[in-house]
């Protein structure tokens, strides 16, 4: 009786053993085929969106002497590309930060200033491979370089931090100086929502 009791949990453990190993399995072939898409999928469950209706007519814009635009871009419409050399991002900029423009590329939050005005400049973009995910590899003095429709700007990042989603002091829009605050997602590989932000901060050189 002693010994079909023993037999009997080694193999329940065994079992058990061999189901966990092929589910570890079954998960790891399935997220090296799907991950990227799921990754994305998930990432975007977070953002509350409405739908732009694709790509809309590109407004020409100016800036005046008084650092001011003319024409603002339309809400969801492409006016700018980022380039971040250190870390291989060449992106496309929309105005706005709804869940159909950052499928698309980089947002650009519209209580903020736009490149050029002289203000706070908040960009925000997915943690995912092909946008931000490689944000922890840069350092304080690489280059952030804007080319919009009307001009090229270069920012120096100065500072990066780690913030809760709630702390929007740490993103403060001001007028006083030009200063581009980009934003992603942390931890950086998360799956699912997150409460945390990493922030780059950088100010206009040219």
């Amino acid at each position: 009786m002693h010994n079909l009791l023993v037999n009997t949990i080694k193999a329940t453990i065994i079992q058990l053993i061999v189901a966990l190993f092929i589910t570890v399995i079954i998960f790891l072939v399935g997220y090296f085929l799907f991950g990227a898409r799921v990754e994305e999928a998930i990432s975007l469950i977070s953002k509350v969106s409405i739908d732009i209706g694709g790509e809309k007519e590109v407004v020409e814009t100016v800036i005046d002497e008084q650092n001011k635009l003319k024409n603002y871009p339309e809400y969801g419409t492409k006016y700018a590309t980022i380039k971040i050399p250190k870390i291989d991002v060449d992106l496309p900029v929309y105005y706005g930060d709804t869940l159909e423009i950052l499928k698309k590329g980089v947002g650009h939050s519209s209580g903020s200033y736009f490149p050029g005005e002289g203000g706070s400049i908040i960009y925000m973009g997915h943690n995912s491979r092909s946008v931000f995910r490689r944000f922890s590899e840069l350092q304080i003095g690489n280059e952030i370089q804007v080319t919009t429709s009307y001009g090229e700007y270069n920012y120096k990042i100065y500072d990066m931090q780690l913030i809760k989603e709630t702390e929007v002091d740490k993103l403060p829009i001001q007028n006083e100086k030009e200063i581009l605050m980009v934003y992603t997602c942390y931890p950086f590989n998360n799956i699912g929502y997150a409460t945390q932000r990493y922030v780059v901060y950088a100010e206009l050189e040219s």
